[in-house]
């Protein structure tokens, strides 16, 4: 089995055509039936901007304009919204830039916690734990079943999973809020994830942005680069090896990606991956994704130290709000304004960061 990944570098003067420079690329129109809706599922990691964290505004339009370009109806492509419990999306779309361009284009924007049935599902194939986590019944958006589905994940880490790409954007939409109960399993849930993906939807596809990349305890208090790359695939585990060796991981060691690549989702070993484009044989950002804040150490601890045995009374009792509550003072009121304002104030003198205020 062997999968394509487009990779190309993209520049703040010609980004909307780069992009559907790496679309085409990767043969996107073979994956996403015309005759279908499709979902544009936004990636908003955080409320506030922070370079590298989110979907950006020229990911974005890049990939409706493309759409549009190539005959798909406007009536059938909306952006694609989730919730959590620490990040709000109403005010993240607006800081981001995710909604001007939306509107610019005249697009459905659709929050899924907003008047949106959600439906038990039965999947057809074994999963590895979302049965047991959520022994009431695994519960979806009914109107992301028959859809395309568009990931727009960035090029960055993440404390619980190394790297985060197209696998992890899954999981705000396909899970409510309470998926925060499978971060301790947060490999085997993604795997899960995408075999319900493929379950689901009518096509799946990724189109993922390194204009700048971010290293460190992702994917919120992180080293932002300018990188200059774009990367698209119709394999959500082939897009995610190849992000991750570009950022200097070893794909195979990811337990996410050699779960998927072993259970035949798709392509995780580099080697048998076809990468079209650009040529990354070295290409290495050195990224090493370090759990170097309070906050994040914190949560390997419940997750995986020595509080593991109070995880479920720490995280899924009424004592929950507490952990709500201490990541958002952590991060919205000392990590930013003390440690990320300057890093945002840097990457905005760029030509990426001149590029998002002209949005």
């Amino acid at each position: 089995m062997s999968s394509k990944v487009a990779v190309i570098k993209i520049k703040p003067e010609t980004v909307l055509d780069d992009y559907q420079k790496l679309m085409h690329l990767a043969d996107y129109q073979k994956y996403l039936p015309r005759d279908k809706d499709t979902a544009l599922k936004i990636n908003i990691s955080w409320h506030h901007f922070y370079p590298a964290c989110s979907t950006t505004p020229w990911q974005l339009e890049g990939v409706i304009k493309t759409l549009l370009a190539d005959g798909y109806s406007k009536e059938f492509i909306h952006g694609c919204h989730n919730r959590t419990v620490v990040v709000s999306a109403k005010i993240g779309e607006i800081a981001n830039k995710h909604k001007p361009v939306l509107d610019k284009y005249g697009l459905r924007n659709i929050h899924l916690y907003e008047g949106e049935e959600w439906v038990r599902y039965e999947p057809k194939a074994k999963m590895l734990v979302l049965d047991k986590i959520f022994p009431e019944g695994i519960h979806i958006p009914r109107r992301l079943i028959g859809e395309n589905i568009i990931h727009l994940p960035t090029m960055k880490t993440h404390i619980f999973t190394t790297m985060t790409g197209a696998m992890k954007n899954a999981f705000g939409g396909l899970l409510h809020e309470k998926r925060h109960w499978t971060h301790s399993v947060i490999h085997e849930t993604l795997v899960d994830l995408l075999t319900i993906q493929k379950e689901i939807h009518s096509g799946v596809f990724a189109v993922m942005d390194g204009s700048f990349a971010g290293d460190g305890p992702g994917p919120r208090c992180m080293v932002p680069y300018v990188k200059d790359f774009a990367l698209a695939s119709a394999d959500q585990v082939a897009i995610d090896a190849i992000s991750a060796k570009m950022m200097g991981f070893d794909p195979m060691s990811l337990k996410f990606i050699r779960l998927a690549h072993e259970a035949g989702l798709g392509v995780g070993d580099p080697k048998e991956i076809e990468v079209v484009g650009e040529d990354i044989a070295n290409v290495n950002f050195g990224f090493k994704m370090e759990r170097t804040t309070f906050a994040s150490r914190g949560q390997e601890f419940i997750y995986w130290g020595p509080l593991k045995p109070l995880e479920n009374f720490l995280l899924r009792t009424v004592l929950a709000p507490w952990s709500y509550l201490a990541s958002i003072l952590y991060h919205d009121y000392y990590w930013l304004p003390c440690i990320g304002r300057k890093r945002v104030k840097e990457m905005l003198k760029t030509g990426w960061g001149k590029l998002f205020q002209s949005y």
